[in-house]
């Protein structure tokens, strides 16, 4: 049957897959398998062979670039234009149904569908009609919960609250519907949700779609949420003639409302269900291979699959450690461009990925510096992200306050009450006076006599009286406490969360602020003074414009990089608290999201995968604590890797990763690898640098230090304030989210930090 051409160049398990007979059917397709291949090929053998109409065909997928693509390749195959098929998003393929179906679902056919923006207009319009704050209660945040309830069926009749803040999201929510009805509007969760709901309720349309569609498949069934998954059999009953292609173990999408149970579900929903693994990976060598098995093993509640490939077992991975991130960066940088001259490779055929946005600073700094053309993927280069011009606008205004652009970025960032006519009073009188904007700010300051109103004169003299305090903080190098005092006084970490889509998205953003933070850190430890700062940022920045490059390497983070493929992969940042990152210490299955977005990332490689650490890291502000490995290096056998024998040997010694988890035993004295890494113990690389390591004073703790700090609790920190703790690791050290500082990590018995009663 393999000379058949559909199934030409195909294995013995896509050809099964392919070929499969009616009924469920689900396929596991491990990285680099060729599902693609699979899930096309099997439309057009089921529109050529099986004679099935190819309008009684329907497919879904996840993007518009995906769904066109299927079309694209399956129209290849067959030779034809498909005019009519159902192929494209879960969204776009309801937002059609509907517009026939509107009025049985209570709505008129011309309904508009609103986007975030218009989502969160409305919700601050609900917000306020019901006499509520929208700046105390983050219409944003309001939204991210309304769209999990929609994504798991729940209506606002029974939605239920678990605390004061879900008793608000419960009023908004009713309201913001009834809202969204009036306006004859859906928002995207709607689209789902309003055709699950017909189809479920009204017989005559659900027996209409499903003697519509005779055959209907899935692809990355594994990011499918709750009310995807019901759609999906609705439409296929009662012939169940449903065709999934996934794999559980490239689950990385939870914070979108994914639920990779999804694939165990679709075995419990359809036992009769003919199941294909598909193995045999076409992209990466059998090391890679080894070295992913070995990391994604350690979950449950997933299928085993053994891969392997064609490709020769390959080089082993390498294992690098480094004494900072920049250290980490020059480091990749050496080894591209070694393989570059050794192997003949372009700038296009490296990666570098890394878990969060902030961590490409570094990396991005390193290639200007060495003018190596660079590409970043799933981002906004950092000194383009609008959190880091707004506060390197703050330092230059602290350095020059007769900057006018950097005045005219922040003055009202976050909003300090001047409008817009306000502040044209004040431009107006600086023009006429023939002021600098330093000098107008002084004379309000002083009370002397200016043209704006009582109040105006107020906003302007409180910001005035802040710049000149941070001017005395940067007179005495105090970069860092200036910078806290900055961002305490203005609130813009409240700021934050206040412009960011999702909560996830603050905290990010929150990450970038950080990494600002370790810069001045590094600042103040080599004695460099803003200005010489803030002019090495500006060239940084000027030049961004380097990575317009076809030939450029690639920068993205591991969310960003699936389904991507590259000869030459660069891990970084393995570091407990980065990945695993450490917010995912707190959420169950969090740990497991993690390994699966390691995993990922590994499976991206094709000849050569390089992986590194940090002994210091700079990414939560300061100068950078001591870092621990990440125990996902634990998991990898010392055969398949290139690095210090004594630091692979330590790290297999580490303790295990559930010791990290907050749900299993409380937390234990430091490990092994954390006293060898205090010592200086683990390996020769690197020893010059790692002389210069900071003590970490009192971190031999025992489980005893931290018994006082729970995930959840309240705390209050000298100079930080309040915040809520989001991690308790082991070494003694407390993870703590404070309302005005982001994250931070703190000693349990560090001087002036308490828990609060709850």
């Amino acid at each position: 049957m393999r000379d058949h051409p559909l199934l030409e160049g195909m294995n013995q398990q896509q050809v099964a897959a392919i070929t499969a007979g009616a009924g469920p059917v689900l396929v596991l397709a491990g990285p680099g398998s060729g599902k693609t291949s699979v899930l096309t090929r099997r439309i057009a053998w089921l529109i050529h062979e099986e004679r099935i109409p190819h309008h009684r065909i329907m497919a879904v997928t996840f993007t518009n670039k995906a769904a066109g693509e299927m079309r694209t390749r399956v129209e290849a195959l067959l030779g034809k234009p498909l005019r009519g098929m159902q192929l494209g998003t879960f969204h776009a393929t309801c937002a059609r149904f509907l517009r026939y179906e509107a009025e049985s679902a209570g709505y008129r056919p011309d309904y508009v569908i609103y986007d975030s923006d218009d989502q969160v207009t409305l919700v601050k319009q609900v917000v306020k009609t019901l006499g509520m704050d929208p700046k105390r209660f983050n219409p944003r945040a309001i939204l991210a919960k309304i769209s999990g309830a929609k994504n798991e069926m729940i209506l606002p009749a029974q939605y239920r609250s678990r605390d004061y803040f879900g008793e608000i999201v419960k009023q908004v929510y009713a309201s913001y519907q009834q809202a969204l009805h009036d306006a004859n509007a859906m928002d995207f969760d709607d689209l789902l949700l309003n055709m699950v709901l017909l189809l479920r309720e009204n017989d005559r349309l659900r027996e209409y779609y499903q003697q519509r569609f005779e055959y209907v498949l899935v692809d990355e069934f594994q990011d499918t949420n709750h009310v995807q998954y019901e759609l999906v059999k609705l439409l296929a009953a009662p012939q169940n003639n449903v065709f999934v292609v996934g794999d559980e173990d490239q689950a990385i999408y939870a914070f979108r409302g994914a639920d990779y149970r999804n694939v165990l579900r679709f075995q419990e929903s359809y036992a009769d269900a003919s199941v294909f693994l598909l193995e045999q990976n076409y992209r990466s060598t059998q090391n890679i291979l080894d070295v992913a098995r070995a990391v994604i093993d350690r979950n449950r509640h997933r299928t085993p699959k053994a891969l392997h490939t064609d490709q020769g077992p390959g080089a082993r991975a390498n294992v690098f450690e480094a004494f900072d991130e920049r250290y980490e960066a020059e480091n990749v940088l050496e080894r591209i461009q070694q393989l570059r001259m050794q192997e003949g490779l372009d700038y296009k055929d490296f990666a570098v990925m890394y878990r969060t946005n902030a961590q490409s600073r570094a990396m991005e700094q390193t290639f200007v510096n060495a003018a190596v053309p660079y590409m970043l993927v799933g981002g906004v280069g950092f000194y383009k992200r609008r959190e880091v011009k707004d506060l390197l606008a703050y330092l230059r205004l602290v350095h020059n306050p007769d900057d006018r652009v950097s005045f005219e970025r922040v003055i009202n960032v976050p909003a300090r009450g001047i409008g817009k006519k306000s502040l044209a009073a004040f431009t107006n009188w600086v023009a006429s006076e023939s002021l600098s904007i330093g000098e107008a700010l002084n004379r309000i300051y002083y009370d002397d006599p200016s043209p704006l109103g009582s109040a105006a004169k107020k906003k302007f003299a409180a910001f005035a009286a802040m710049l000149s305090n941070w001017q005395e903080m940067a007179k005495v190098g105090d970069l860092l406490n200036m910078f806290d005092r900055i961002t305490a006084e203005t609130g813009y970490y409240l700021y934050l969360e206040a412009i960011s889509k999702m909560p996830e998205e603050a905290v990010e953003r929150a990450d970038n602020v950080g990494e600002l933070r370790g810069l001045l850190g590094y600042a103040m430890e080599y004695e460099q003074p803003l200005p010489e700062f803030l002019a090495e940022q500006s060239l940084v920045a000027d030049v961004d414009s380097l990575k317009d490059d076809n030939d450029a390497v690639t920068l993205m983070t591991l969310h960003a990089a699936k389904g991507l493929e590259f000869p030459v992969v660069f891990i970084t940042g393995l570091e407990a608290g980065i990945l695993p990152h450490f917010r995912s210490f707190e959420e169950a299955g969090g740990i497991e999201e993690e390994r699966r977005l390691f995993y990922v990332g590994v499976t991206r490689a094709k000849r050569s995968l390089h992986l590194s650490y940090a002994f210091r890291r700079a990414l939560y502000g300061g100068t950078g604590g001591l870092a621990v490995p990440s125990e996902f290096l634990a998991d990898l056998p010392p055969h398949l890797l290139d690095g210090s024998p004594t630091t692979l040997a330590t790290l297999r010694r580490a303790q295990s990763i559930e010791s990290q988890t907050q749900w299993d035993s409380p937390p234990q004295p430091l490990s092994r690898l954390q006293r060898d890494l205090q010592s200086g113990a683990v390996s020769k690389p690197n020893e010059r640098l790692r002389k210069k390591i900071i003590p970490f004073p009192g971190v031999q703790k025992t489980a005893d230090n931290v018994s006082g700090f729970k995930v959840g609790a309240p705390v209050s920190h000298k100079q930080f304030g309040l915040g809520k703790v989001i991690g308790v690791e082991t070494g003694g050290i407390v993870s703590v989210l404070f309302e005005e500082h982001g994250p931070k990590k703190i000693l349990a018995d560090a001087d002036g930090f308490t828990a609060l009663d709850e």
